[in-house]
Formats: C-alpha cells, structure tokens, sequence
C-alpha cells in the first residue's frame, strides 16, 4: 500500500508532448485518396489530430463500407510504410508516427514533475500499439512511469476510456485521496477529465481552435511548455482543487 495518496498526471501525447500534426495529416491524405473520397481542407485536416482517426473519418465523410479499409490504409502509412522526411534526420525516410518532434522543454519538465513526485503517464487515444514506439523512439519512455492508449479493437477509443482504464492499472482510487490531473491541448482532453470527475490543465502550443478549450471547461491554459511543471504544482498545492 501506498504510504501516501497517489497525484497523478496523465500527459496527452499528440500536441502536448509532441508536434505531430504533419504525420498524421500526410497519412491521412494517403488513406483518403486510397478508398476514393474527397481529401478534407487544411482547417478540417487540423482537426484531426486529438479524436480516434475513426471517429474524425466519419466525421469528413468516409462511408461505413470502406472505413475500416482508410483505417487501415491510414495505421499502414503511419506504423509501417517509411514515406516521409525525417524533420530530425534529413534524408532518412520514417514512416508517419516518426514524422514528429518533441516540443522544446516537454523532457525538462517531465523530469521535473517526477522528481516531485508525482505520477506521470502518457494517455492518449492514439492506440497503444502505436504511441508506445513512439515514446520509445523520441527518449519519453524512461521519463514517464507508463503510457496508456486506446485500443486496436476499438473498444477503447475515446480519452475518458483511457483514463479511466489508467486508474485501474495504476490501482487509483479517489476514495482514499488519491488525486489527478489531465494535462492536454484539445477539447477530447477536456471532455474526457470531466466525464471522470477530474480537472483538466490547458496546453496552449498545441491544435486547439480559438476558444475551444475554455469553451470546453479547463480550470486554467498555460501558453509554454516551461510553465508545465509549476502549474502542475499549484494545481496539486491548491485545496480548493
């Protein structure tokens, strides 16, 4: 047992520890033209990164008889398939997850937020399958205690599912004190804190729409990535949370 009561943070992974927005979009483009539907704008394109990709192709118009081929077509490219420039190793092709970059200072203050004691795991709703390699690939691993994510069958897709499905892992229990905090940068991040009764700290470099996490009820928006780990702290210092 533990002899204090547990403080959590689950860290969202796709525009709060890293920037991923060109992978996945490239990815996506490639599964739309592959089953023949009409690629999304660039707004819409941008509203992608944060939902389960099943549920933002639905969304743009991919039909019931050929999602789970753009589903798959799309995990082809972003898992396997090497097909994009390596922004950290020019020249060097890696397939879509690696089309990616951890946001300057996320590692500093992963570390700074362990060494404090807190919790620290990944949630996401990237399935696990794939946000694991990633971790892995981009040295984040070893600064978190776990990473969570959806699942490949779909059962667990959305960020209240995954939270959810941390706690049990992590034997959190509220009962007996233990706290948390989402930290994330859209509004699935937000929604999925308040439908498990917790709060949700706003990441303002990431692929949030004007006003949307506000709209969708953060308790606070930090604009840089080095006001993480105070905020962390005033947050699990403040009684009134």
């Amino acid at each position: 047992m533990a002899e204090h009561p547990m403080r959590v943070v689950l860290m969202d992974l796709d525009g709060t520890l890293t920037k991923s927005d060109a992978g996945i979009i490239g990815c996506v483009v490639k599964a739309f033209k592959a089953v023949g539907c009409p690629v999304p704008d660039d707004e819409e394109l941008q509203r992608f990164i944060g939902p389960a990709i099943s549920e933002s192709m639905k969304r743009n118009g991919i039909p019931a008889d050929k999602l789970d081929e753009a589903v798959r077509i799309y995990r082809h490219y972003y898992s396997e398939e090497p097909t994009f420039d390596d922004p950290n190793d020019p020249g060097h092709l890696v397939p879509g997850n690696l089309y990616n970059t951890v946001y300057p200072g996320i590692k500093e203050q992963l570390e700074k937020m362990r060494a404090d004691g807190y919790t620290v795991v990944v949630a996401t709703c990237k399935p696990e399958y794939q946000a694991k390699p990633i971790c892995e690939h981009f040295g984040l691993t070893d600064l978190v205690d776990e990473v969570y994510g959806a699942s490949r069958d779909n059962s667990r897709i959305d960020k209240d599912q995954v939270i959810r499905y941390a706690f049990e892992s992590l034997g959190w229990d509220a009962a007996k004190g233990d706290r948390a905090l989402m930290v994330g940068d859209r509004w699935t991040d937000a929604d999925g804190a308040k439908a498990c009764d917790i709060d949700c700290l706003g990441c303002g470099w990431g692929y949030a729409e004007p006003g949307e996490l506000k709209e969708h009820g953060v308790y606070r928006i930090i604009e840089t990535t080095d006001e993480l780990s105070d905020a962390v702290n005033e947050y699990f210092n403040d009684e009134q949370h």
